[in-house]
């Protein structure tokens, strides 16, 4: 049975609703007040086709997504950290985030566009699976001129965060001056500073 609404708890109701107090007890107009933390929101799906006919089969605990996030933050900048969590569980190596919208970003990408050549030869050492993007960073030409051969189009292929074959050679500087140098010979594209490599 509903409670009858009395004058005082019908007053409180619409004052809160007037100067738009939240559930954390501030108000929303507030500049001070916190902001809540991005959370990962899964886009709707629904199937318009026949399921796969191959069998599905869960034999382990997924990794968790906060650990999986973590580790590939990590990998930006703090080789320490990232030995610390691969040492926790190994099968993070090769673990993608999708940012969203297909965004997908491994620990080794994230090294690999920050220009972090300690922390990409760590994850090499550990078997991570090397890809075009890191090959320019770290100024393998051969290996670039290679996938580029067998594959042409991948002179438009874009990495995490849509950064370009030349923008990992250009954050490689002197290690990979070569292979950007061809980069700009098969394409030749605007480079534009970046700023982060001062502060390097």
């Amino acid at each position: 049975m509903l409670k009858p609404v009395t004058r005082r708890s019908f007053g409180f109701v619409a004052g809160a609703a007037v100067i738009g107090v939240t559930a954390n007890g501030y108000a929303q107009d507030d500049p001070n007040a916190p902001k809540p933390k991005p959370v990962p929101v899964e886009a709707p799906f629904e199937r318009d086709y026949e399921p796969p006919s191959f069998p599905l089969t869960w034999k382990k605990p997924q990794i968790n997504r906060q650990l999986v996030q973590d580790f590939v933050l990590f990998a930006h900048s703090d080789l320490d950290m990232v030995k610390k969590l691969l040492e926790r569980e190994p099968a993070l190596i090769n673990a993608f985030v999708d940012w969203g919208g297909g965004d997908w970003e491994s620990a080794l990408g994230g090294a690999s566009h920050m220009g972090r050549k300690d922390i990409v030869e760590f994850l090499l050492s550990r078997s991570a699976r090397i890809d075009i993007f890191c090959a320019a960073m770290m100024g393998q030409l051969e290996a670039v001129k290679a996938f580029l051969t067998l594959q042409p189009a991948l002179i438009d292929a874009r990495g995490p965060h849509g950064f370009s074959l030349h923008f990992h050679a250009q954050v490689g500087e002197e290690q990979a001056a070569a292979t950007l140098e061809y980069l700009q010979s098969v394409k030749q594209v605007e480079l534009k500073p970046v700023p982060f490599l001062k502060k390097k």
